[in-house]
């Protein structure tokens, strides 16, 4: 069983979508017997996600600073929630407690932690797998300007190509796995 840490808002957004990805991800994961590691929030595509996972009988393990329990309304009913000090701590558990990566749709916060995991891997202090879940093309544009930086000299060919990205929860799920499997012979 591996841990896969998902970054993804805590807000619903405003395509229904959005939604119905994190339960179909939830899902995925529990049914491939992988635990979920995540923001610890009970509302918002987290919450959904996390309640995706507990409702298929997967493990949910949610990591929140203190300042942020009640603004982000900690979910309780987890299979383990680990209260930090700060950010920092945060994203330095949720990566200690994962054996990979995935973004859904969020905002800055979502974004920030995206590429903090992909600029650890790229600097070597890790080397698991990444993905996005580009529902509805959110990630698109992003994408499309990440395969700029490498035409215009600022990122390397092998480190873009680092970065997975698939429309369904499943073709994600497998890329991912894939490399794992890799990692481990």
């Amino acid at each position: 069983m591996s841990s896969f840490c998902v970054y993804l808002g805590s807000r619903e957004g405003r395509d229904p979508r959005f939604l119905a990805a994190a339960r179909a991800l939830g899902k995925a994961l529990a049914r491939r017997g992988h635990s979920l590691v995540y923001g610890g929030a009970r509302v918002g595509m987290m919450g959904e996600l996390a309640n995706s996972v507990l409702t298929a009988g997967g493990d949910v393990v949610g990591v929140m600073p203190d300042h942020l329990v009640e603004r982000e309304q900690a979910h309780l009913e987890l299979t383990r929630l680990i209260r930090v000090r700060n950010m920092h701590e945060r994203k330095a558990s949720m990566a200690a407690h994962s054996d990979a990566f995935i973004a859904l749709p969020g905002g800055i916060g979502t974004l920030e932690e995206l590429f903090e995991a992909w600029t650890w891997r790229y600097l070597g202090l890790h080397d698991k797998p990444i993905g996005l879940l580009d529902t509805g093309g959110f990630y698109t544009p992003l994408l499309t300007f990440l395969d700029s930086t490498v035409e215009h000299g600022f990122l390397d060919a092998h480190t873009r190509e680092e970065l997975l990205a698939a429309d369904e929860p499943d073709a994600l799920l497998d890329a991912l796995e894939g490399q794992l499997d890799s990692d481990r012979r």
